[in-house]
């Protein structure tokens, strides 16, 4: 009976740590509740100004515009370009090339 519960407390928590809580599914999800626009509409926006992959994403604080920006990192070809995209208001903030040493 021991192990039974053991085994069954093992497997709740560990269910917890897996499904539970909140799961960030990007850097930055914490200021979601701040942003006006999404991350889908932000994503559509920034492949709009730059076709490609997005390899990265994140929300962030950052001078300029709102001070709240999406930044994307969009494979394109063999150049990364880095692309940032206000949470307010869905401008275009960023869209340059991504030097050796990225963020």
């Amino acid at each position: 009976m021991k192990q039974f519960l053991y085994a069954s407390t093992a497997l709740v928590f560990g269910g917890a740590l897996i499904f539970g809580g909140p799961a960030l599914a990007y850097t930055g999800q914490k200021y979601a509740g701040q942003a006006k626009i999404s991350m889908a509409q932000a994503t559509k926006i920034a492949l709009q100004a730059q076709p490609g992959k997005v390899v990265d994403r994140e929300l962030e604080r950052e001078g300029g515009g709102s001070g709240l920006r999406y930044s994307f990192d969009i494979k394109s070809g063999k150049v990364t370009h880095e692309v940032g995209v206000d949470a307010k208001t869905g401008k275009v903030l960023e869209n340059s090339i991504e030097g050796p040493h990225a963020d």
